[in-house]
């Protein structure tokens, strides 16, 4: 994630990994709350397997594109837009481009469903973001910024920010409803009925 240009090892490109070897080797680590492992960790691109089941609330503000092949089960973006939510499906073989800066909650009910998501790895200067919303009215309840170094381990520490924080810090700013956090059944239950989310 350093401006500075790395140095590859030869045998970094040069070696292909056999894709369900390692995902047999790496089948413990597709885990909640995130549920993704990273395949190369020096390279540009930042290349991840996701699994499901997840249960996520948060959304995020990627600065890049993010492209999405979903070559096992199938899944769903939620997307956050001018008060909105709508639902992105992605079923099995589907491929997706998501553009920088759309708020999106992937939803992975499926158990076992697999997805190839890539992306720009980031410069010092480059800054992510996690929001939730109200599932009564779609507002922006809370807004985490990060530098992102490591999608295994930053997106667990920003998630509970907001999970750990205070009722009063998860509270609606326009319509007083609190988020409720972890209780992802709760949150996508409200959210269900206020949307009629497909």
């Amino acid at each position: 994630m350093s401006t500075s240009n790395p140095i590859y090892r030869a045998d970094h490109y040069s070696q292909p990994i056999n894709l369900p070897s390692w995902l047999e080797e790496n089948a413990s680590k597709l885990v909640p709350p995130v549920n993704n492992q990273q395949i190369w960790k020096n390279s540009d691109l930042i290349c991840t397997i996701v699994g499901g089941p997840n249960q996520r609330t948060d959304f995020h503000d990627d600065p890049f594109e993010e492209y999405f092949h979903q070559f096992k089960g199938n899944a769903s973006i939620i997307v956050a837009d001018r008060g909105k939510f709508e639902r992105v499906h992605l079923r099995e073989g589907d491929v997706f481009l998501l553009p920088p800066h759309v708020r999106h909650s992937p939803q992975r009910t499926e158990e076992g469903s697999l997805c190839t998501v890539i992306e720009r790895n980031r410069t010092d200067q480059d800054i992510d973001a996690f929001e939730w919303y109200c599932a009564n009215c779609a507002s922006l309840v809370t807004r985490v910024e990060i530098q992102l170094k490591s999608i295994v381990d930053d997106l667990p520490k920003a998630f509970n920010r907001f999970y750990d924080a205070s009722e009063a810090a998860r509270t609606c700013p326009h319509c007083s409803a609190v988020h409720p956090g972890r209780d992802w059944a709760r949150w996508h239950a409200h959210c269900q009925v206020n949307f009629k989310l497909s």
